[in-house]
């Protein structure tokens, strides 16, 4: 019997007729009743009620008590925690640093990004070593990433001031001015992540058609005018993508902040994140840690869905 045949047999295969496969599986089944592929998403959907949706509804109800955090104990307070917060003079300048920490790396990081995306975009050697050094410092830790830009920022022996006292400086105590501080954690939370917009904008370059480049070219504009006319427009939709990112990460920012100045010096590097920290395991008040959290998830949530509305809205199809 010819190799033919013996497949027919075994699959039941008959010539010229309409064949139909059998299978009993529960693959099968659940494409024969397609609403029990729901049945799919449950084991996310649990695991997304525990960790996230459960502890989100627990932070809303602790912080409407007074609690240490580790006691049974209880007490009612209403909306006193929220009262404290608004109230509190440190809190103006934690929600200042926070958007200074969001904003401001957002700022950097697309500026340098699209910088570094543009220059690598075209043909030039040593391509993949320059991407490599610019993306290196995603991979390190964060906590790792603050430490190791202390040493540098540090009084005694640190980097910089050894560098400056060759040049006959006296040291400075880079990290003990409060605004000053704020702007170097900045600095290295864009310098740690500008290679993720840098890699999210080549995708954007690369996928912009070079035709629409070649009969600018013959039209006589310039590189500025085919920036402006044809690279953002249709960069839009991995500006979006950045932008939305760099914001969400910039406003919870927290390791870097902890390894170089613990919110120093005094309460004037502080964010929201580090902040709750403080209150939840400093002063155990998880009440107002919780609270503080709150409004924390509402403004990142305000804010970022605010610029995805306004960038989805310039976005322009190649």
């Amino acid at each position: 019997m010819s190799a033919d045949k013996v497949a027919a047999k075994e699959t039941n295969y008959v010539p010229g007729h309409a064949n139909k496969t059998k299978s009993n599986g529960l693959g099968a089944k659940l494409f024969r009743f397609p609403g029990l592929l729901n049945l799919m998403y449950v084991p996310a959907l649990v695991l997304f009620s525990i960790f996230i949706f459960y502890p989100l509804l627990k932070g809303v109800q602790v912080s409407f008590y007074n609690w240490n955090g580790f006691s049974q104990n209880m007490i009612w307070v209403g909306l006193e925690k929220y009262k404290m917060m608004f109230s509190d003079p440190k809190m103006i300048t934690t929600f200042k640093n926070t958007l200074i920490y969001g904003l401001g790396s957002t700022l950097f990081q697309n500026i340098l990004g699209l910088a570094y995306a543009l220059f690598l975009d075209r043909q030039i050697r040593a391509k993949s070593l320059i991407r490599t050094v610019v993306y290196l410092p995603v991979i390190i830790s964060p906590l790792i990433m603050g430490y190791i830009w202390y040493f540098i920022f540090q009084y005694n022996n640190g980097a910089l001031n050894d560098l400056t006292a060759l040049f006959g400086h006296a040291p400075a105590d880079w990290l003990s001015n409060g605004p000053m501080a704020v702007w170097i954690i900045t600095f290295v939370n864009t310098y740690q992540y500008m290679g993720v917009a840098m890699i999210i904008f080549l995708a954007g370059l690369q996928s912009i058609p070079k035709d629409y480049y070649e009969a600018a070219e013959i039209d006589g504009a310039r590189w500025f005018a085919r920036f402006k006319n044809i690279t953002l427009p249709l960069l839009m939709p991995a500006i979006t993508v950045n932008i939305v990112v760099n914001i969400i990460g910039g406003l919870k920012l927290f390791d870097v902040i902890i390894s170089m100045t613990n919110g120093g010096p005094g309460y004037a590097s502080m964010s929201l994140s580090t902040m709750m920290y403080n209150l939840m395991f400093a002063r155990q008040d998880a009440g107002y840690a919780a609270a503080l959290g709150n409004v924390m998830f509402l403004m990142i949530c305000v804010i970022s869905l605010t610029a995805l509305w306004l960038l989805r809205r310039k976005e322009v199809q190649a």
